[in-house]
């Protein structure tokens, strides 16, 4: 026994040795690694793990009142090679097709010559780098998909080495500069809103971003999810798309027939203070009218005669004056405490006694100041008091940071308490007229739709609600501002007097045979800062503000442009403007109550345009018109449509921007969109359907190619 355990002992001996030994290499190859070779390990793992990628949320869409597509994200991308990828297969490949990829590049991108993507790529393959950029802007979804087509990159990015990042958060606008300032802008360097709605809303719209990690297994990155994003949920504004067409195309056609600078028209609905429409044009340096600041909400002017039915308004309420009273507007020039206060027809006599409803009716000057001075000249403090009473001094608290409110001075005294320390002897003569005030255009429309709204003051209304994934999460109702801003009794003779303005006064020109309209017209000198009223050439504001139907007004609708040197006149140049807006929101009206008009034994089925289907089946279920039914109302859907037994049909068909589209059957709107989207320049004639298009459908676009579209 002792033999044998002499030889065994030795022997696990000399196994635990060899154990221990191994340990201890163990262990001295863990220390090295930690310690000496640590900065080595780390840059290792650096190139197969990266940590907290941020995953882009989806940011939500803007609608409009009826559903259609405002504003919504569309990817943009960043391009990049991997020279390590694809190994000399990918290699040989690149410099064989180099010329025709930096040639094809240039194509698409035009930014950059094809001598400077080649220098670019070369220098990347020098570098053997895994991330070189190849253009430093991001692209658009079009153009990233033909570069992808492009020799070599068409391979994949293990393949060709070709890789991208992608940002989601491109804003597009379907219907172009359509209430664009109003919509707001995003900053794509940073994906940052900027102006508008996008801004005022941004943390509803922009959701949360998610993270993830990428890592690499068996050669390949996997992206894998840490935490998800959360998209932005979707905006329904109050604005009527085809509302809005109507008057920005009303107000450019007068802004260009009388050199304009500045051009804003607001059209509100009165039940609501819903604005269904706003317009805030500029004239550009090559002559042409775009959207470029929210003239609407931010112009600070004094507004001139359009003020004068709040002067009338306090008179009235207070029981300065009767309806019945007589007022001596003389030769049209008076001296108010040495400045001389003129009628627009002073040369020609003036008005002499005329009425209080024709003191607004003829927009006299001289008959609103003496009202309003010869009462109130020792208390102006009354006076402003009650413009703050009545509402036009709001602040109306809106959804933008352009947004100003009105400025109308309070009268204060000196320290002696006998003398006014910011109040000349003129000052509320020419307030009563509309000047020694700053004041919107928001602000003016929001106080003339009270008054059609018989005194109750809405605020003015952007957003309805906040829908995510079809559901409603939030909503803006309507909002009383005041219940009432004078007595009912000032309210109907103010109803009386407006109409007149129009049917008999200055305001002719805004008068429709179809309808009643009620209003009243603005024409003031703009000040020219130290240079006074006349210096150089005069700037005039020139306005129209009322609402229609005058009995059972349903929209107020202000009119306001600025322009250089006379004539300059808001009855002649705005009111127009106004009639036409107003006459084709009246007959837009009246179409939405077809269903009103049916009967049991007529089927009123009306010829439906082909284009985006989801709009017209939103628009056809509203007015209680049968349809398939087989569209989503929140998904942009193209198809054409058919009327059978009654009911609208609708078919489907897919568009890609790859091929020229079939365009026959579609409105101007919808052929425009889609051929623009392929890269298309479009020219229209005609008006209607479209009948013919110049380039064949189906065919491979060129961008920038023009196509001829033909309509009847």
């Amino acid at each position: 026994m002792g033999k044998i355990s002499d030889k065994i002992i030795p022997r696990y001996l000399l196994v635990i040795s060899l154990m221990g030994l191994v340990a201890l290499a163990i262990l001295g190859k863990m220390s090295y690694t930690m310690f000496v070779d640590r900065d080595k390990w780390v840059d290792i793992a650096k190139t197969t793990v990266r940590d907290s990628v941020v995953f882009k949320a989806t940011r939500g869409r803007i609608l409009s009142a009826d559903g259609q597509l405002m504003a919504s994200s569309l990817p943009e991308y960043k391009i990049q090679m991997d020279f390590q990828a694809g190994g000399e297969v990918k290699d040989s490949i690149l410099m064989e097709k180099l010329d025709s990829i930096c040639i094809g590049l240039n194509r698409i991108i035009p930014q950059r010559s094809a001598a400077e993507f080649k220098t670019r790529i070369l220098e990347g393959r020098k570098r053997q780098s895994r991330c070189w950029t190849l253009y430093p802007r991001r692209i658009s979804y079009t153009q990233f998909k033909a570069v992808k087509e492009l020799p070599l990159f068409n391979l994949g990015k293990y393949k060709s080495g070709f890789i991208y990042e992608e940002y989601s958060n491109r804003r597009k606008k379907p219907f172009g500069s359509l209430a664009s300032r109003t919509l707001g802008g995003i900053k794509a360097a940073n994906d940052s809103a900027v102006s508008g709605l996008e801004q005022t809303f941004d943390s509803i719209l922009r959701g949360k971003d998610g993270f993830s990690h990428r890592q690499k297994v068996r050669n390949r990155w996997l992206s894998i999810t840490d935490v998800p994003p959360v998209n932005g949920a979707d905006l329904v504004t109050t604005i009527d798309v085809s509302m809005q067409d109507i008057c920005e195309k009303a107000l450019k056609d007068k802004m260009e027939e009388i050199n304009a600078n500045v051009g804003v028209v607001v059209l509100m609905e009165v039940a609501t203070g819903d604005v269904k429409a706003i317009v805030n044009l500029g004239k550009q340096e090559d002559g042409s009218y775009l959207e470029d600041i929210p003239h609407a909400i931010s112009d600070m002017m004094e507004p001139g005669s359009t003020f004068k039915t709040a002067s009338m308004m306090v008179a009235l309420d207070n029981d300065i004056v009767k309806v019945t009273d007589k007022v001596e507007t003389g030769s049209g020039i008076k001296m108010m405490h040495g400045a001389a206060m003129k009628d627009h027809n002073w040369h020609k006599g003036g008005y002499g006694t005329i009425t209080v409803p024709q003191v607004l009716m003829y927009s006299s000057n001289v008959g609103t100041s003496t009202i309003i001075d010869g009462y109130y000249f020792n208390k102006p403090e009354e006076y402003v008091d009650y413009l703050y009473k009545i509402g036009i001094a709001e602040d109306l608290k809106l959804p933008f940071k352009e947004y100003k409110a009105p400025r109308i001075r309070r009268p204060k005294k000196d320290k002696t308490g006998k003398h006014w320390a910011n109040w000349s002897k003129t000052a509320l003569a020419w307030m009563s007229i509309g000047y020694e005030t700053q004041i919107a255009p928001i602000n003016t429309v929001t106080f003339y739709n009270a008054i059609a709204n018989n005194g109750k003051m809405m605020r003015p209304r952007f957003v309805k609600r906040v829908e995510k994934d079809g559901q409603v999460i939030q909503e803006f109702p309507p909002e009383v501002i005041k219940p009432e801003i004078c007595k009912p009794s000032t309210i109907d003779k103010l109803h009386d007097i407006l109409r007149l303005v129009v049917k008999d006064g200055v305001a002719k020109k805004a008068g429709s045979n179809q309808f009643h309209i009620s209003g009243k017209t603005g024409t003031a000198q703009i000040s020219q800062g130290k240079g006074g009223y006349k210096s150089g050439t005069i700037c005039y504001l020139i306005s129209f503000c009322g609402y229609f139907p005058s009995e059972n007004p349903r929209y107020t609708c202000i009119v306001a442009m600025q322009k250089r040197g006379a004539p300059a006149s808001g009855g002649t140049m705005c009111g127009p403007v106004f009639r036409s807006i107003a006459e084709k929101v009246y007959a837009k009206d009246l179409t939405r109550k077809l269903s009103e008009a049916t009967d049991t034994l007529h089927a009123h089925t009306p010829e439906v345009k082909s284009g985006d289907i989801s709009a017209a089946n939103n628009l056809l279920r509203t007015l209680d018109i049968k349809t398939n039914g087989k569209v989503d109302n929140q998904k942009q859907t193209w198809g054409n449509s058919s009327n059978s037994n009654g009911e609208v049909q609708f078919t489907k068909k897919e568009i890609s921007d790859k091929v020229v589209p079939n365009v026959i059957g579609m409105g101007a709107k919808d052929a425009i969109y889609l051929m623009e989207n392929c890269g298309l320049k479009v020219t229209v004639s005609g008006r209607g359907k479209v009948t013919e298009q110049s380039i064949y459908a189906g065919s491979k676009p060129v961008k920038g190619a023009e196509v001829k579209l033909i309509l009847k």
